[in-house]
């Protein structure tokens, strides 16, 4: 049932027409990095100092700015990113890398929500485990990164 609904995708005239378009396909692509790109690189700066790097850099006016593009990036790449899968669905699903990124995304948003409602409850003050969680986002992220440019690879 779920190959049948995922050939149907597939098959869908506009995703069709996006696998076989010479400009539209790249547009997407060049997109869905760029998505990415806002949402790791606002993040590993933002995870450096809450694990603590730059001190003298107060975090509230970093939170505010940094996790709006890194929510931006994410809504472009997320986006993007089901527009790409369409175009070979059955082909990714049974892909180890591919679902492996997906879970990094969950496992990595999860950690993000926690991070951020630990940090909200502690004001002027980063604890340790808020420390240890940003350092699991930079890795987190990271391999989601590494598994992602991966797929295109294997």
């Amino acid at each position: 049932m779920i190959a049948e609904a995922l050939v149907s995708v597939e098959a869908w005239a506009p995703i069709v027409a996006l696998r076989n378009s010479v400009l539209a396909y790249p547009i997407v692509n060049a997109a869905h990095v760029l998505g990415v790109a806002l949402l790791v690189g606002s993040i590993v700066p933002l995870d450096l100092r809450l694990a603590g790097l730059w001190r003298s850099i107060a975090i509230e006016p970093l939170w505010r700015v940094l996790s709006r593009t890194a929510g931006a990036g994410f809504v472009l790449a997320l986006m993007t990113g089901l527009l790409l899968f369409a175009t070979r669905a059955t082909e990714y699903v049974e892909s180890t890398l591919f679902l492996g990124k997906l879970g990094l995304i969950v496992v990595a948003g999860l950690n993000a929500i926690w991070v951020s409602r630990r940090l909200g409850s502690t004001p002027g003050r980063i604890p340790p485990p808020v420390r240890r969680g940003a350092v699991a986002s930079i890795v987190l992220w990271l391999g989601v990164l590494l598994l992602g440019r991966l797929v295109g690879y294997f």
